[in-house]
């Protein structure tokens, strides 16, 4: 039983292959301008020989403008739907070689058979034109007047199947050649300005190289500079004073050239950030706004926090921002945080614990920003341990006062 399903399965899959695809929305069945115009076209040409009908058999008149409509009324969705249309055209010419005579409506099987060799596969393609040239010796057999005119019709008419279907895969294959330069084109824009950037990326690494030779620099020739008037401020006050304003003009000219680096640097299209760094100070505002969250903070600081210098307060700041925010959206059940910094010798600690499940899976799966941390830790010469603990989840990190 499951084979036999399986089989038609497989039966009917195939057979889809070759079935029209029907427009689905409202819209796709809205006939475009250009058919309406082919199917009047094919229209108007067979009135002069319907004109023409009549004598013994008025009812003659009457099939063949039926067949005329029933053959031109199916090309107003023959952009639409190119291959149902065709299976529509075709199923009406045989019911008129089966009814009367031909007619020259019967051109609509050419100009649908056109449209289905420019947008389908090759396969319905080949489907179609057996179609037509099976159709093709029916209507030499039957409309010929003469036995030797049998072979001039078969090759006639074969040679206007042979055209429209040529003229539709030449179009398809236009329409792909176009569509293949338009793609080529875009690639190429878009590598352009891969380009480009790469080469911004390469500026910026060489002006960041030579800000580090600047920097490195002036530093030296302060650092020689004051320690040269160290050790003559006791004997020559003169030379120490000299000494120490050579050290504020190198100092001066060290920042000016490093703005001018910076600058560089700098994208004008990000908006300048005036914001001032954030310092030890600033937590207090950060925990309040952790608790209007509902979540029970307890913060704690022991010494002299104050001193530390800017980039390590900022760094400690943004540990305890990125710990606290990890426990906002991370913890699972956490109802408590615990935040401690503490100064002690030449140690700066700061530990901030929850009391959530473990997470599963941890933070560091779901963004960057432990790596952040262990990035900012790094810079200090410390050390950062961040994971799951007795009764929740922790962050510690120790940084050397030394270091900076």
């Amino acid at each position: 039983m499951t084979t036999t399903t399986a089989t038609r399965a497989r039966s009917l899959a195939d057979l889809r292959g070759f079935l029209p695809a029907l427009p689905t929305s409202r819209g796709s069945w809205r006939p475009r301008p250009l058919d309406v115009l082919i199917a009047l076209g094919v229209l108007l040409t067979a009135l002069p020989k319907l004109a023409h009908v009549g004598g013994p058999h008025p009812n003659e008149h009457v099939t063949l403008l039926v067949f005329s409509l029933a053959l031109a009324v199916p090309l107003l969705w023959r952009s639409r739907a190119p291959m149902a249309t065709f299976v529509v055209v075709s199923a009406v010419a045989l019911a008129q070689w089966l009814v009367t005579g031909a007619v020259f409506a019967d051109i609509a099987l050419l100009l649908v058979f056109y449209k289905v060799a420019a947008t389908s596969s090759p396969r319905r393609v080949a489907l179609a034109a057996g179609v037509l040239e099976l159709g093709v010796l029916l209507a030499v057999f039957r409309y010929a007047p003469a036995h030797r005119d049998y072979p001039l019709g078969f090759v006639f008419l074969s040679g206007l199947v042979t055209a429209a279907g040529v003229l539709g895969v030449n179009q398809r294959v236009r329409a792909a050649y176009l569509a293949e330069v338009e793609a080529r084109a875009a690639r190429l824009e878009f590598e352009r300005d891969q380009h480009g950037q790469l080469a911004v990326a390469a500026e910026r690494s060489r002006i960041a190289r030579e800000l580090h030779d600047i920097i490195a620099h002036s530093i030296s020739v302060m650092t020689a500079l004051a320690d040269g008037a160290r050790l003559t401020v006791d004997t020559d006050r003169a030379r120490a004073s000299a000494a120490m304003a050579d050290v504020s003009a190198a100092g001066r000219a060290a920042m000016s050239d490093m703005r001018r680096v910076l600058d560089a640097l700098r994208d004008p299209s990000d908006p300048a950030d005036l914001t001032p760094a954030p310092r030890v100070a600033d937590l207090d505002t950060l925990v309040s706004s952790v608790r209007a969250t509902g979540l029970n903070v307890s913060y704690t600081r022991v010494g002299a926090t104050a001193n530390l210098p800017p980039a390590m307060q900022v760094t400690v700041y943004r540990l305890v921002q990125e710990s606290l925010t990890n426990t906002v959206k991370h913890a699972d059940r956490a109802t408590m945080v615990d935040v401690s910094i503490r100064t002690a010798g030449d140690w700066v600690d700061v530990v901030v614990r929850d009391d959530g499940a473990p997470r599963t899976p941890t933070p560091d799966s779901a963004g960057h920003g432990l790596i952040g941390m262990r990035e900012r830790v790094a810079v200090h010469a410390g050390q950062v341990r961040v994971g799951p603990s007795d009764d929740g989840w922790t962050m510690h990190a120790r940084l050397p006062m030394s270091a900076s």
